[in-house]
C-alpha cells in the first residue's frame, strides 16, 4: 500500500510541477507581449511628441528634454529609443518625406483611364496634404538646410519617382493619349500645384479675405481645377 500510495503521489506531484511549469510559462509569455506593447506605445509617444517638435522648430531648433517632455517619459528614456537626435529626426524625416515625395506608382495601379488616374492622384494628394498641413514647410525648409545629408536619406529609402511612373507617361505619348512632353515636368506641375495652396494658406487666406470654412470649400473647388489644368496642358490635340 505504501508504494503504490508513493507512486500515485509522485505522478500526481509531477503533474503539479508540469502544470506549474505551464503556468509559469504563459505568465512569462503574457509579460513579454505586456512589455512589446508598452515598447510600441511609447515609441509611437516619441515618434509623435519628435513630429510635432520637428514641425515647428525644424532639426537645429529642437531639444531632446522638449520632446521627452512632450512624449510623459524622461530623457534617459528617450536616449534609450533613440540615441540621438539626429536619429529621431532621420525617423521623423523620413515618414514626412514618404508622405511629400508621393508614391507615384499607386496612381498608375489604380484600374482608371489615363486621365481618370491624374484625376485620382490630385484629389487624394491635396486631401493628404490638408491632414498634414505642417509637413510641406517642415520638409522642405529641412532640404534647405541640409540638401546632401537629405538626398542620401531620400535615395537610401528609395524616395524617388519610379520608372514606371515615367513609362506609362512616355506610354501614353505613343498612344496619342497626351502630346509629347517631358514627363518629370508633369509629375512636378502635378505636385506643385497641389502642394501650394496648403503651404501658403496663411498667404491665400490673407489675399482673398476667407475664413477656414471659405478656405477649405475653395481647397475642394481646386482639386478639380488642378485635374483640369493639368489635363488640358497635356491633351493630345
Amino acid at each position: 500500500m505504501g508504494e503504490k500510495y508513493s507512486l500515485k503521489y509522485t505522478k500526481n506531484d509531477r503533474n503539479s510541477n508540469m502544470s506549474k511549469k505551464n503556468t509559469g510559462a504563459s505568465s512569462i509569455d503574457s509579460k513579454k507581449s505586456s512589455t512589446l506593447a508598452i515598447d510600441r506605445n511609447t515609441e509611437k509617444r516619441i515618434l509623435e511628441a519628435a513630429k510635432n517638435v520637428f514641425y515647428r522648430k525644424g532639426l537645429s531648433g529642437a531639444r531632446m528634454q522638449e520632446i521627452a517632455d512632450a512624449a510623459g517619459i524622461n530623457k534617459a528614456m528617450l536616449h534609450y529609443y533613440y540615441r540621438t537626435k539626429d536619429k529621431l529626426f532621420d525617423a521623423v524625416f523620413l515618414e514626412a518625406a514618404s508622405k511629400f515625395f508621393p508614391n507615384v506608382i499607386e496612381l498608375f495601379n489604380v484600374d482608371l483611364p489615363f486621365f481618370g488616374k491624374i484625376e485620382y492622384f490630385v484629389e487624394n494628394y491635396i486631401t493628404l496634404m490638408l491632414e498634414n498641413h505642417r509637413l510641406p514647410s517642415f520638409v522642405l525648409n529641412e532640404i534647405h538646410q541640409n540638401p546632401e545629408r537629405l538626398e542620401g536619406l531620400l535615395r537610401n529609402h528609395a524616395i524617388v519617382i519610379p520608372e514606371r511612373a515615367i513609362f506609362e507617361f512616355q506610354k501614353a505619348m505613343m498612344d496619342g493619349v497626351i502630346k509629347p512632353v517631358d514627363p518629370r515636368q508633369i509629375v512636378i506641375n502635378m505636385i506643385a500645384l497641389c502642394i501650394f495652396p496648403v503651404a501658403a494658406r496663411p498667404v491665400i487666406q490673407i489675399l482673398f479675405s476667407l475664413n477656414d470654412e471659405q478656405y477649405f470649400e475653395f481647397i475642394e473647388t481646386r482639386k478639380k481645377e488642378v485635374s483640369k489644368f493639368i489635363i488640358n496642358s497635356i491633351k493630345a490635340v
